[in-house]
């Protein structure tokens, strides 16, 4: 499957996000056509700031998916559980 014009686009914007030197925290999620999971999650942060990192991480990423889905916050977040309960990431 070739990837969307967006796609594309977007996937650029983040590779050039990533480049900026005042980034403090990243996560990328990758799926590919084999549905394999890698994910990527850093933060140069110090340790009394990282669980406020991840929250914001993970606020962004709810909110987007369930933007994008036309679920609710709640039900991406309830499935995003479910399915964090049965998976076997390795970073």
């Amino acid at each position: 499957m070739a990837p969307t014009e967006e796609f594309e686009t977007l996937r650029e914007k983040a590779i050039e996000d990533l480049h900026r030197e005042e980034v403090v925290s990243f996560y990328l999620g990758v799926i590919n056509e084999r549905d394999e999971d890698a994910y990527y999650f850093a933060n140069d942060v110090e340790e009394n700031e990282l669980q406020g990192m991840a929250v914001t991480q993970l606020g962004m990423m709810t909110r987007v998916l369930a933007d994008k889905s036309d679920l609710s916050v709640e039900e991406v977040a309830d499935r995003a559980r479910k399915r964090a309960e049965n998976m076997g990431l390795q970073s």
